[in-house]
């Protein structure tokens, strides 16, 4: 067939009318294997109760290849089945417009037809239609035509060794590298099948593009807008004109309709321009003391303005104790605390900064998020430990006095984009306070980062911020491009962890 010259291949749906060369079709590909075809009562029920998962391809007019697949509801069928369970004994009895899978009852390629991937042109289209009608995945018992040949190798070990492609199999491989994965072993599922001596592999493969169907309003947006704000540190007079300054960036942010609106670590630090007098560690005591009256303010603005707040950081006193904490005040008026894990020996020393112990992901309006205060980027496990809880955005505020303390903290964010497959947005102050001792000049240039692969910016910046200049940068970021590159992505940092070799374990 490779040297003959096609003119036309094209997909369609399968017809009634298509029985009498579909028959012989069938009988060409499976010839040897099954000793039955579809009868024409057969293909008139399945176009009737489910035409769009009855497709053939052809090419120059001929039938070249057929897929055939039902919709069940999974639960209803039991683990241990057989391929007579789930078709009926052919009157198809288990197909459910309601159901959340999509079951493929048949596949083939006419053996002339070989080799011009047309089983894959199949196989994507069940995907389509799997995805379109927000079905779960994809699964079918999936035969083992060489496993006769190793008559001493129990299944498992047959699958096992086609997976390290010690054996051929040209089934299982071809499933296999089209994105199906083998989840048990059916013994006696296709009578006659004395190739695979009767077994046969369930194959699945998952939606994930699948959503639970959701009966209220709400739900998770997958295009999320993100508003960093640059922040100018400069004298303020009193937390009045503080916050008619943080104010007036969320308005406009919100005026953007974004979703997030991040400060920097210490963005409040200009209020200790009183307290200079005294010691720094007595100094940032006193700064404590605005924490509180700051993130029920924000609270409010959070709901008025209908955004998520990330309140950057601010020093806190819990128990005598000094920490390093923020607020996720969200549009929907809850709130939750975070705290920096890691102090930099400047905050040890000087102020007397105590480590934190808390850390989680968040659930917002969407999806989930992270939080690393500045020093807390640079410590790989603490974004992995989030990562296995799903988060999909990892927020940094973050201050820097000095560009090498900056490109410390950017270089470890982007590294944190690419190893746990999450955009990363970190948001830093520029400009200095002479009036205010430990915190004299800050450097900053905020910005988005994603995974380097192709749904992304090659060198991995969805967008950044001029350096040291007080602005907000905005940028959208698509969650559903994360489960691409989960499923699809050149690589795949999280799923080819070395687990069996290695692990990141949560102590507390």
């Amino acid at each position: 067939m490779g040297k003959q010259k096609i003119e036309n291949i094209e997909l369609k749906y399968l017809t009634v009318d298509d029985f009498e060369e579909l028959k012989e079709a069938t009988l060409a590909s499976y010839a040897g294997v099954l000793n039955s075809y579809w009868k024409k009562h057969h293909i008139e029920d399945l176009t009737r109760m489910f035409p769009e998962g009855q497709v053939i391809i052809k090419i120059d007019g001929d039938i070249a290849g057929c897929a055939l697949s039902l919709i069940v509801d999974y639960n209803s069928i039991d683990d241990e089945h057989t391929y007579e369970d789930v078709i009926g004994g052919k009157s198809f009895k288990n197909h459910d417009p309601e159901g959340d899978v999509l079951y493929g009852i048949d596949v083939f390629i006419k053996p002339e037809y070989r080799g011009l991937r047309l089983g894959r042109r199949l196989y994507d289209y069940r995907k389509e239609v799997c995805e379109n009608l927000n079905l779960k995945g994809i699964v079918f018992g999936g035969r083992m035509p060489n496993y006769h040949k190793h008559p001493d190798l129990t299944p498992k070990e047959y699958i096992e060794r086609v997976k390290r492609k010690e054996i051929h199999d040209p089934v299982l491989n071809f499933q296999i590298s089209n994105d199906f994965h083998p989840v048990r072993v059916l013994k006696g599922y296709l009578e006659g099948d004395t190739a695979s001596n009767e077994y046969a592999v369930l194959m699945e493969w998952d939606n994930i593009y699948y959503t639970k169907p959701n009966k209220k309003a709400s739900t998770v947006k997958t295009i999320v807008r993100l508003g960093l704000i640059q922040w100018q540190m400069r004298p303020y007079n009193a937390l009045d004109d503080l916050m008619q300054q943080v104010e007036y960036f969320i308005d406009s942010l919100a005026a953007y309709r974004s979703d997030f609106a991040v400060f920097p670590e210490f963005f409040n630090a200009p209020l200790m321009a009183e307290f200079n007098h005294l010691h720094e560690s007595e100094a940032i005591r006193e700064l404590a003391k605005f924490t509180e009256t700051i993130t029920n303010k924000l609270k409010q603005l959070s709901i008025s303005y209908n955004i998520n707040i990330i309140s950057g950081s601010m020093p806190e006193v819990v128990d005598d104790k000094l920490y390093n904490v923020g607020y996720l005040c969200k549009r929907d008026g809850s709130v939750e605390r975070y705290e920096k894990i890691h102090v930099t020996p400047d905050e040890a020393k000087v102020w007397g900064m105590q480590r934190g112990s808390e850390l989680k992901t968040f659930n917002t309006d969407c999806g989930k998020i992270g939080i690393l205060i500045c020093y807390d980027s640079e410590f790989p496990e603490l974004s992995r430990l989030l990562a296995d809880e799903g988060m999909d955005i990892l927020f940094v505020p973050f201050l820097t006095d000095t560009q090498n303390g900056y490109s410390r903290v950017r270089l470890c964010a982007q590294a944190r984009a690419i190893e746990n497959e999450c955009y990363v947005a970190i948001s830093g102050s520029v400009g200095n306070l002479p009036n205010v001792n430990n915190m004299d000049i800050q450097y900053a240039q905020s910005a988005v980062f994603t995974p380097c692969d192709f749904s992304f910016p090659s060198n991995g910046i969805k967008a950044e911020a001029t350096p040291n200049t007080e602005m907000i940068l905005v940028a959208d970021v698509d969650i559903s491009l994360l489960r691409e590159l989960h499923a699809f992505g050149a690589v795949k940092n999280l799923k080819d962890r070395r687990k069996d070799f290695y692990d990141v374990i949560r102590k507390k």
